[in-house]
C-alpha cells in the first residue's frame, strides 16, 4: 500500500514538472529567422557605378527592405493577408519610391510583415504571425509597418520603407528604438504602393544612423544640396507629455537639455498645444462627441476626425474586395466600418486644412514642436490594452497632429525606461522635410549623450518625482503670483524649494512674492540664495536691488542693479534704477 502511494506521489510530481515545463515552452516565443520580419526575401540589385570623374551612387553598400504594400515586378503584394494574396496577380511594375532607392544605390532584400491590411498600429499578424520586437521581446513592435522596424532594429538592414497613415511608421519606431520618419503628406510619390487611406497616407522610412536617415530623404524627397538651416524655435507640448504614462521630464529633460547646449536656451519655448487647437480649429468643436469638458477635447477631436477619415477612404478603397471575397478579415477592421454622414467627413477634411494652418503659423519656416510618440512603453503581446478603446484613442490623439496636418515628423529614440525603448517626436510644419531632417542630424549624437548621462547618473525615480512635484508647485507659484495672492505665492515656493532646493528661479520667484509683501529681508536673503546657486540669474539682481533700495542700503543696490545691467546690457529697469539712485545720493 506504501509503495502504490509513494509511486502515485511520482506519478503526480512528474505530471506537475511536465506541465510547469510545458506552460514555459508556451510562455516562451520559439525562436524565428529574421525575428520573423520578413514574408520574402529577393534581391533587387543596384546599377554598376558610373565611370570616374562621376560621384557614386549616393546609397552605395546599404541594403533596405520594403512593407509589403510595395509593389515589386514578378511578386505577389499581400497586403498583410493570406487571402489578399491568393485573389491578386503579381504586379507588374515595381513602385516608383523602390525603384528610386535600388537607381540610387541601395539593394533591396526583401518584402516585411504588416498588419492585416495595413489597418491597425499595433503589429499583430494573425497571416503572417506578429514579428518579434528586437527591443522588447515580450512586447508588440508597432504596426502597420511592423517587418521593417523590426528588421532595422535588429541589425538585418540599413533602412526601409513602411507605410505610414495613423502611425504606422511612427509607432513602430517607438517601440522599436529606432528612428522613424513621417515626410510632409504627399511629398513622397506612391506610385505603386497600395493605398490605404489616401488623404493621410505617407510613405516613411526606418533607420539606426541619422545620417542614413538623411540620405534616403534627400534622394526620395529630390532635395538639391543646401546649406544645414538651424532651427531657432522648440516649442516643448507641455499638455501633451501630461498623456504619457512615462514622467514627463524623463521624456523632456533630454531634449531641452541637448537644445540648451547647441542652440542656446533662448530657443526654448512651451505650449498648451490644447487650447492652441482649440481657438485656431473651429471645426474640431463639431466633433467633440461628448467629450467637449475634456481636459484633451479638441486633440480627442483631431483624432476622431482622423478615425473617419481612416475608415471612410478604407472602405472606398477596399470594400468592394472584402464584400466579393469575403475574407475572414480580423474583427479590428470589420467592426470599425460602419457608415458616417457626410457632415462628418466634410468637418473632418476641413480639420485637416485647419490644424496645417494652425500648425504652419505656430512654427513657421525654422519652429520644431515636441511631443511623445505614443502614450509610454509598448504593451505586451496579446494585452487587453490594444483592444481597448480609450488607449487607442488616447494615442491616436498623438498621431493624429502629423496625419491630419501632413506635417512631417520624426521619432526620435531616447533609450530605455522599464527595460522598453521610449521616444519622442519632432514635428516641422509641412514641407520643412529638408529642415526637420537636417535638424535630427545636427542634434541625434548630443541627444544620445544626454540619454547616457542620464543613464550613468542613475537619478532615482523618487528624486525625478520629486523634481517634476517642484516644477509643478512653481507653476501654481506663478499663477497666484499673477493674481496677486502674495502669500499663496510663497507658500507654493516655499513647497518647490522643500522638494528641490536647487535651482535658482525657485527662491527668485519665492524673493519677487516676499516684495509685493514689503518683506524686503526676506527677499534679499532668497536673493542672495537664487545667485549662489546662479551668478548670472539678472531678475535676481534686480529684486535685491530693489530690497537693498528699501532697506536703505543705496551703495549695494547700485552694485545690484549694475551687475544686472553688466549680464544683460539692454536692461532698461537695470539703467533706470541707477539713475535714479545717482540723482538722490550723488
Amino acid at each position: 500500500m506504501a509503495s502504490s502511494t509513494a509511486a502515485n506521489l511520482w506519478v503526480l510530481l512528474g505530471l506537475g514538472i511536465a506541465g510547469v515545463l510545458l506552460a514555459a515552452k508556451r510562455l516562451r516565443r520559439p525562436a524565428r529567422p529574421d525575428n520573423g520580419a520578413f514574408i520574402a526575401r529577393l534581391e533587387l540589385l543596384p546599377p554598376p557605378q558610373p565611370p570616374p570623374p562621376q560621384a557614386r551612387h549616393p546609397l552605395t553598400r546599404l541594403c533596405f527592405a520594403i512593407a509589403d504594400a510595395f509593389h515589386v515586378t514578378g511578386y505577389i503584394t499581400s497586403f498583410g493577408s493570406l487571402e489578399w494574396a491568393k485573389t491578386h496577380d503579381a504586379a507588374t511594375q515595381t513602385s516608383l519610391v523602390v525603384s528610386s532607392l535600388v537607381d540610387g544605390g541601395a539593394m533591396c532584400v526583401g518584402k516585411t510583415v504588416i498588419d492585416e491590411m495595413a489597418f491597425s498600429i499595433h503589429g499583430e499578424n494573425k497571416h503572417f504571425g506578429t514579428p518579434t520586437n528586437p527591443a522588447a521581446p515580450d512586447r508588440v513592435p508597432g504596426g502597420c509597418s511592423s517587418g521593417s522596424a523590426v528588421a532595422v532594429a535588429a541589425g538585418i538592414v540599413d533602412f526601409s520603407l513602411g507605410i505610414d497613415t495613423i502611425g504606422g511608421v511612427r509607432v513602430p519606431g517607438s517601440y522599436c528604438g529606432v528612428l522613424a520618419f513621417r515626410p510632409s503628406h504627399a511629398v513622397v510619390p506612391n506610385n505603386g504602393v497600395i493605398p490605404v487611406a489616401p488623404s493621410l497616407d505617407a510613405i516613411g522610412w526606418f533607420a539606426r544612423d541619422p545620417s542614413v536617415l538623411r540620405r534616403v530623404g534627400h534622394l526620395l524627397l529630390r532635395l538639391p544640396y543646401a546649406d544645414i538651416r538651424q532651427p531657432r524655435h522648440f516649442y516643448i507640448a507641455d499638455d501633451c507629455f501630461e498623456m504619457s504614462k512615462v514622467h514627463a521630464r524623463r521624456l523632456t529633460q533630454v531634449v531641452t537639455k541637448s537644445v540648451e547646449k547647441l542652440f542656446g536656451r533662448q530657443v526654448l519655448g512651451h505650449v498648451n498645444l490644447e487650447n492652441y487647437l482649440a481657438s485656431r480649429i473651429p471645426s474640431l468643436r463639431n466633433n467633440s462627441n461628448g467629450h467637449g469638458d475634456s481636459k484633451f477635447s479638441s486633440l480627442l477631436a483631431l483624432s476622431r476626425a482622423m478615425q473617419f477619415l481612416h475608415k471612410h477612404e478604407f472602405k472606398d478603397q477596399h470594400m468592394e474586395w472584402i464584400n466579393s471575397v469575403k475574407p475572414a478579415v480580423d474583427a479590428c477592421i470589420v467592426g470599425n466600418l460602419s457608415d458616417d454622414g457626410e457632415s462628418t467627413i466634410n468637418n473632418s477634411h476641413d480639420a485637416r486644412k485647419e490644424v496645417r494652418a494652425a500648425l504652419g503659423a505656430l512654427l513657421k519656416d525654422d519652429g520644431i514642436l515636441v511631443i511623445p510618440t505614443v502614450l509610454g512603453c509598448p504593451p505586451k503581446l496579446n494585452a487587453r490594452e490594444l483592444s481597448s478603446q480609450d488607449y487607442n484613442v488616447q494615442t491616436s490623439c498623438l498621431t493624429s497632429l502629423a496625419s491630419m496636418s501632413g506635417c512631417c515628423q520624426v521619432t526620435v529614440p531616447l533609450g530605455t525606461h522599464d527595460k522598453c525603448p521610449v521616444s519622442v517626436s519632432l514635428i516641422a510644419r509641412h514641407g520643412g522635410d529638408r529642415f526637420l531632417l537636417d535638424t535630427i542630424q545636427t542634434i541625434y549624437a548630443t541627444i544620445q549623450e544626454q540619454v547616457d548621462a542620464l543613464a550613468k547618473s542613475n537619478v532615482s525615480s523618487k528624486q525625478a518625482m520629486s523634481e517634476e512635484a517642484a516644477e509643478a508647485a512653481k507653476e501654481k507659484g506663478n499663477i497666484a503670483f499673477k493674481e496677486k495672492q502674495w502669500q499663496k505665492a510663497i507658500n507654493f515656493y516655499t513647497e518647490a524649494i522643500k522638494l528641490n532646493n536647487k535651482v535658482a528661479t525657485y527662491y527668485s520667484n519665492r524673493a519677487a512674492a516676499f516684495l509685493g509683501l514689503a518683506s524686503y529681508r526676506q527677499a534679499e536673503a532668497d536673493c542672495t540664495s537664487a545667485i549662489d546657486i546662479d551668478p548670472k540669474i539678472v531678475k535676481a539682481y534686480l529684486r535685491r536691488g530693489t530690497a537693498r533700495e528699501m532697506l536703505g542700503y543705496y551703495k549695494e543696490a547700485v552694485d545690484d542693479f549694475s551687475h544686472a545691467l553688466v549680464l544683460e546690457p539692454m536692461n532698461k529697469t537695470a539703467g533706470v534704477a541707477i539713475n535714479r539712485l545717482k540723482k538722490l545720493f550723488p
